[in-house]
């Protein structure tokens, strides 16, 4: 790996998570370069991570074996378009929700395409990716983008493209909607007496033991739930409160709504 060099289109808080991750598994700072075209961005890059960061693409693309794309949806195909003669040989990563494979690789001119969804977690190195590989891609080519994933935390290989439109709905959107979870929970413990500190810090560690309690069982949710559910107490007042809002199908819903958002994402900014 510490053979390659590596290339980020786009130097905002997923490239600045990635880097950081590389840099961690000793990843030489040298050998990577950021096409990053706000000076604030491009001086943070360089002053706390050490890369090299220019304005835009240029013929210093060439050196690169891999490419990641770290730029916004809209911004996809401009900047592809300004880097496809660079780059045609190397292996390119594409962390840009909803933009399909099909498009990238006409855009780029090149067939070696990995799309990833991330989410916000990977900034601590504790997220998950979701990775679809097109049947171009190595093995080796493979073993690289784990190596430049693990850094953010957990992987997950997908065999089918169309179903990184679900990992988006449930992980890339997700943690957003544990941050509404635990604003409400903070927001009732206020109003229940507890400092809104007080009630935030009881939120986001009983979110964090819970998740831990789920990860480390072998158990499905259901029973994890039913082993805190005694008939009568207070969170089965809770729970059935909950069910008679039918708060689960409200919930199924509104990820049925991310998925038909990132399917429609991939159709507005992913036209060849």
């Amino acid at each position: 790996m510490n053979q390659h060099h590596i290339a980020f289109i786009g130097g905002g808080n997923m490239a600045t998570a990635m880097i950081s991750g590389l840099l961690k598994q000793g990843f030489p700072a040298t050998q990577i370069d950021v096409v990053e075209p706000f000076a604030e961005a491009r001086e943070l890059l360089q002053s706390h991570l050490s890369v090299a960061a220019q304005d835009q693409a240029g013929p210093f693309l060439s050196s690169a074996t891999i490419v990641i794309w770290a730029v916004k949806p809209q911004s996809f195909k401009e900047a592809a378009l300004q880097t496809r003669f660079y780059t045609r040989d190397a292996l390119h990563i594409s962390v840009a929700a909803g933009i399909p494979s099909d498009s990238i690789a006409k855009w780029l001119g090149n067939e070696r395409v990995i799309r990833t969804m991330p989410n916000t977690p990977a900034l601590i190195g504790k997220g998950i990716t979701g990775l679809f590989a097109r049947p171009a891609v190595t093995d080796a080519d493979r073993q690289h983008t784990e190596r430049v994933v693990s850094g953010m935390g957990q992987f997950l290989w997908l065999s089918n493209e169309g179903q990184l439109d679900a990992v988006t709905a449930i992980s890339g959107s997700g943690p957003a909607y544990m941050f509404y979870f635990m604003e409400a929970m903070t927001a009732a413990g206020a109003d229940m007496g507890l400092s809104r500190e007080q009630a935030y810090q009881l939120a986001v560690a009983t979110f964090i033991g819970a998740g831990e309690l789920a990860q480390s069982s072998h158990e499905p949710p259901e029973i994890l739930r039913q082993r805190v559910t005694s008939k009568g107490g207070t969170t089965y007042a809770a729970i059935t409160s909950m069910d008679d809002s039918h708060i689960k199908d409200l919930f199924a819903k509104a990820l049925h709504a991310a998925h038909r958002r990132a399917r429609e994402m991939g159709a507005e900014f992913g036209e060849t």
